[in-house]
Order: C-alpha cells, then structure tokens, then sequence
C-alpha cells in the first residue's frame, strides 16, 4: 500500500504455485519477481517444503524440485 511500502531484504519466505512451467524447478532457479512497478530476480535459495495447496499442509520436507501444480514454500534471495 501507499502508507507501507515494501522494504529491502536480503533475503525472505514466500509461497509458490507453480502453474504452468515446462520441466522441474529446482534450487539455484531464478526467476524475475514482480513486486508493484519493480522487476526483480530472484534465487531459490533453498526449497524448504512442498505443500498442499488447498490445505497448506507440509507433504514433503526438503524436496529436490518441484514442477506444475506444486506448492511450496521457497526462500528467496533477491
């Protein structure tokens, strides 16, 4: 919001929906963010568990990737 704009990090916890990508994402994966008017890559720094994406309950801790209809949660390093 106008009131409380995003600050820096370096680094941060998201959840990702992957919904249409060709192939597996893994770590070391960067894709550009886009966060208001700003364009930013970022790293999968680390994909720390593959959840269910209507539940957010944890089905997998550590997995070494995740692809199309996958959740999870990521940390990222812009």
């Amino acid at each position: 919001s106008k009131n409380n704009p995003p600050k820096e990090a370096s680094d941060f916890l998201a959840q990702v929906i992957v919904l249409n990508h060709p192939g597996q994402i893994a770590n070391g994966y960067t894709p550009v963010l886009d966060c208001h008017t700003a364009h930013i890559a970022c790293k999968f720094a680390e994909i720390k568990e593959k959840c269910d994406r209507r539940t957010g309950k944890t089905t997998e801790e550590n997995p070494k990737s995740i692809k199309s209809g996958d959740a999870a949660i990521v940390n990222l390093v812009p």
